[in-house]
């Protein structure tokens, strides 16, 4: 694996305000991300991970600009280039040539593909937008070349989103994303809405389409044996925050954080002469994001919680060469 960064996240942040009171003077905050740093290498797979409401999905849609963020920088190598650019620092002019570069997967194939459209007329709108493809005849061929690759047949662009299984429209979501030749591509569960046969269906193709068209993915999910099976590397998030950051086979032999060991003790294990005794399961339910106390943010879930972690938010600090946690035990 190239050791040559892609992209780096530097303290990004997306706050949501929220006002109460009958006369809106009282101004909250909703940090659904606080302060995450980060880097992806060019050519791997970085997993993000998480319980539901930890700030998964919008992160990556920050970094896509769907949202705009609070504060951080987005900086992104390109090829041949020794400076990087910011990518939230660019003008809607320059902004459409990143876009080109970097796509996002969508969770929901349901409700991601306009179903008053055909799969022709979804997939040519990235072509136009960015000014691919001469004529009509030269899109349709760049669209069935694409479809193949996902394993869907040419003759499929003529039919609408409906008249597809779950399965075939999250590949007409692959195949959106994949037209526009991007180097970069977030994908926001895209698995977690499909039956676990067509799962591996698509992961496959996913992992197909990396080697073969030199793709970088951040796979952002909550199913722990997925990602597993995917990443290279794998970021676990709590409440807006990265808590431990490790190469794939290193998180899951040397689990550092007590939260990434509840999440590991949570997966399923089908033969029960197989479990491990003496599980640390998770209990509660994560707390709410809306101005967290400067504290550690599992604080209250926490099995090894001690007078410290009410003291102070701990940074992400370097344990072992790679492996990154955020937890005052280790200090």
């Amino acid at each position: 694996m190239k050791n040559e960064n892609l992209c780096e996240i530097r303290d990004l942040s997306k706050w949501f305000t929220q006002s109460n009171g009958a006369f809106r003077k009282q101004v909250s905050h909703l940090k659904a991300v606080d302060g995450c740093s980060f880097s992806i290498r060019r050519g791997e797979t970085l997993g993000l991970v998480g319980e539901s409401g930890c700030g998964k999905t919008t992160f990556g849609r920050t970094l896509v600009r769907i949202y705009q963020p609070t504060s951080g920088e987005f900086m992104y190598y390109e090829k041949g280039e020794e400076n990087p650019t910011d990518i939230f620092k660019l003008k809607p002019s320059r902004l459409r040539g990143f876009r080109q570069k970097i796509q996002m997967i969508y969770q929901d194939p349901y409700g991601s593909l306009n179903p008053r459209m055909n799969i022709e007329n979804i997939i040519t709108e990235g072509l136009k937008i960015h000014g691919i493809g001469k004529s009509r005849s030269e899109r349709r061929e760049i669209i069935a070349e694409v479809l193949e690759k996902v394993g869907l047949r040419p003759e499929y662009m003529r039919r609408y989103p409906h008249e597809f299984s779950g399965g075939q429209r999250q590949r007409v979501g692959i195949a959106r994303s994949l037209v526009v030749n991007p180097e970069f591509i977030i994908c926001d569960e895209p698995v977690s809405a499909l039956d676990v046969s067509v799962q591996a269906q698509v992961i496959n193709i996913l992992e197909g389409l990396k080697e073969d068209l030199n793709l970088t993915y951040l796979f952002i999910a909550h199913d722990l044996s997925v990602v597993k099976h995917i990443s290279d590397r794998i970021a676990v998030m709590y409440l807006g925050k990265i808590i431990e950051m490790a190469e794939t086979e290193e998180l899951f032999k040397n689990t550092l954080h007590p939260y990434t060991k509840g999440l590991l003790d949570s997966i399923p294990v089908p033969n029960p002469h197989m479990r491990k005794k003496g599980k640390q399961l998770l209990s509660g339910d994560v707390p709410s994001p809306v101005d967290p106390p400067q504290t550690c943010r599992f604080l209250k879930r926490c099995p090894r919680a001690f007078e410290r972690c009410t003291k102070g938010i701990p940074e992400l600090r370097e344990i072992e060469a790679g492996h990154f946690v955020a937890c005052y035990l280790y200090d």
